[in-house]
């Protein structure tokens, strides 16, 4: 099998971008997936998603819930599991 055919009926998939805001200069902007990071914790307080916000530079991180982390997650964003050590 070449690798034509193999992709032959495949379509060209758009890329998922999220909405985002800073909160230090009050930009709003869209983020491609690679550039959010998602960290699930035990509890909602060390459930959080980041970003570099590309207006500023200022390190952005903001709580995500069960429907952000859904969202996030089904857009392909790179996910830490965090364990607790208790």
């Amino acid at each position: 099998m070449t690798v034509e055919s193999a992709f032959a009926g495949m379509r060209s998939v758009t890329p998922v971008v999220f909405r985002a805001g800073c909160p230090d200069c009050r930009e709003a902007f869209e983020l491609a997936a690679g550039a959010l990071r998602l960290a699930i914790g035990a509890t909602s307080r060390t459930t959080f998603y980041s970003f570099t916000c590309p207006e500023c530079g200022a390190s952005v991180r903001k709580p995500a819930g069960e429907r952000i982390v859904e969202l996030l997650t089904g857009g392909g964003v790179r996910t830490l599991r965090l364990h607790s050590t208790v």
